[in-house]
């Protein structure tokens, strides 16, 4: 693939604006999780109330999603993305706010943060799903490959510049920038004109999720990857985020050897994006489940060493098999899913991928205080590597090929 075959989304003006866009966004919320994290921290030295938190914002974002999705198939997925993004800028500035004045207590996170929560889960399924409306058929492993890439690139400073930001002046103004770059990443997206959806007469939200529903137990590949995710992103979520920031704060690592190694993962995502950009994915579902596989190396490394720059490869591995397995989904969804159903099917997604999020995350305290902050990393990580590996036991999954190669033609470019 060319330099400029590679850079061909660029080129469409729905794209570029787009993409401006998740720039901005990301520039900010990159440096939130850490910034959040010791926010928290700072109020109550306890890992339970740091998955508190967390769970906050998980618990509403699972329950809201397939309404998210719902929402973006019937009034426009660059129009939810907008009011998202101005209810989480709000929510952030607010938090930011209490944080930076001193008077900041764990309800008040608890209940910004689930206010932060419900505008995730509307915005969630959009995202996913509104690449193939902003550029055609054959370029979605390119514009996949180029929002990746900048989110990996902006990763690979943000946690660092956030980590010192809150070891300079506090976390609550990594949050105020976060916040501001909801609001600016909002107002790009204004000038975006894309066809209405088309919705059925009579149509009526259950209908549109009973549809959902059906799609998604009827594709194999899609629910067992899901189900997979379900138990993944709960170990991760819960042994990496909740007791990570902890277990930095305890050891040598501390709080700039934690941001190192968020931006190590980060400049995995990356260089393996800037692969992908020119070699084409094939088999999309199996390579990705491979690369998942990796994902487990830093609560692996974690569970056995406090060394940072031990812990740092194992997140650069882990960052290199997330992008395979984050462009394969992406691919497999975009091209094998009908448009109309995309942000229904993305939303069963999340809502599988994230249910039992919040069980992870308030679970992983108590079982840190009950057997060790490292030996329960340690069995997180090899179970993540399991379950990853036990989907490529169905057909459906590791057979799955791209669907343009299996019709023939690519699909017609989208109206601009």
């Amino acid at each position: 693939m060319t330099t400029s075959e590679a850079l061909a989304p660029l080129r469409e003006r729905n794209f570029r604006l787009y993409f401006s866009s998740r720039v901005v966004n990301l520039l900010g919320s990159l440096m939130a999780p850490v910034a959040l994290a010791f926010a928290v921290l700072e109020i109550s030295d306890s890992p339970t109330a740091l998955g508190v938190v967390l769970a906050a914002h998980s618990i509403p974002m699972v329950a809201f999603l397939l309404a998210g999705g719902v929402l973006a198939d019937r009034f426009g997925r660059t129009l939810v993305i907008q009011s998202s993004n101005v209810v989480a800028g709000l929510t952030q500035l607010a938090i930011a706010a209490l944080v930076v004045s001193g008077t900041a207590e764990i309800w008040h996170l608890v209940v910004l943060t689930a206010v932060n929560g419900v505008a995730a889960a509307a915005a969630l399924p959009a995202l996913a799903s509104v690449l193939p409306q902003l550029v055609p058929r054959e370029q979605l492993q390119q514009a996949n490959v180029l929002v990746s890439m900048v989110r990996s690139g902006l990763s690979v400073l943000g946690p660092t510049v956030s980590s010192l930001i809150v070891v300079g002046v506090g976390p609550g103004w990594a949050l105020a920038v976060d916040g501001l770059a909801y609001l600016g990443a909002a107002a790009l997206l204004a000038p975006i004109r894309l066809p209405r959806p088309v919705r059925a007469a009579g149509g009526s939200v259950v209908r549109d999720l009973r549809e959902g529903w059906g799609y998604f137990r009827s594709t194999t590949w899609l629910w067992v990857v899901v189900l997979a995710f379900s138990v993944i992103c709960a170990v991760h979520q819960g042994g990496f985020f909740t007791l990570g920031p902890v277990l930095a704060k305890d050891t040598a690592i501390g709080e700039r050897g934690w941001g190192l190694i968020l931006s190590a993962e980060a400049l995995g995502l990356l260089v393996t994006g800037l692969v992908l950009l020119r070699l084409r994915l094939e088999r999309p579902l199996f390579w990705g489940m491979l690369g998942t596989v990796l994902y487990a190396a830093p609560l692996v490394a974690l569970g056995l060493t406090d060394s940072v720059l031990l812990v740092v490869l194992a997140a650069f591995v882990a960052g290199a098999g997330i992008e395979v397995f984050g462009l394969g989904w992406q691919l497999a969804m975009q091209e094998n899913v009908p448009d109309d159903m995309l942000s229904r099917a993305f939303s069963f997604d999340a809502l599988g991928s994230f249910a039992a999020i919040p069980l992870g995350q308030l679970v992983a305290g108590p079982l840190a205080l009950a057997f060790g902050l490292q030996p329960v990393m340690l069995v997180a990580g090899l179970s993540l590597a399991a379950v990853a590996l036990l989907t490529l036991l169905s057909p459906s999954v590791r057979d799955l090929q791209r669907a343009d190669a299996a019709v023939g033609v690519p699909a017609p470019a989208p109206a601009t």
